[in-house]
């Protein structure tokens, strides 16, 4: 295995983590960003499309299930959580996300290994995760507050 690989997905984890914890203890998704949440869950439901009919290694299949699988909560929590979603601030949360996403599709679509739809959303999932802080920096320089947590989630996933 490679270590970089390794660090990369335990720092990554960690992150959602903190995130995670904070949501979950707190009740609160207070300066948090959810069009960056909705991005990563983007993310990694378009890298992980190979998650049943590709299969590497269990410590591969675990860690895209648990990346799924923390995206899609983080997104159900800050969404449908009956007291979460009423600390989301959709009025600071203005960022378009939507507009990053298809220039990295024609990105995808233009620069990639190989032509295949699989390879092709891969490719997208990296370009896309490359720019899906975004929302969640523009927040954070909006708002001007931003607590323990929320700067231990945005350090770890840097």
């Amino acid at each position: 295995m490679n270590i970089f690989r390794l660090a990369g997905d335990m720092t990554h984890l960690f992150s959602v983590l903190v995130l995670l914890l904070k949501i979950h203890t707190i009740k609160s998704c207070a300066g948090i960003s959810l069009k960056t949440q909705e991005l990563y869950a983007v993310v990694f439901a378009t890298r992980y499309l190979d998650i049943f009919t590709n299969h590497i290694s269990p410590y591969n299949t675990i860690m895209k299930l648990i990346f799924l699988g923390s995206s899609f909560s983080i997104v159900w929590y800050m969404r449908y959580h009956k007291i979460v979603r009423r600390s989301y601030d959709k009025d600071q949360d203005t960022f378009r996300h939507y507009i990053l996403i298809l220039p990295c599709l024609i990105l995808a679509l233009l620069i990639n290994e190989k032509f295949t739809f699989k390879e092709v959303m891969w490719t997208f999932s990296l370009y896309l995760e490359a720019v899906a802080i975004l929302p969640q920096l523009v927040l954070l320089q909006r708002t001007r507050n931003i607590d323990n947590l929320t700067g231990q989630y945005v350090f770890l996933l840097g």
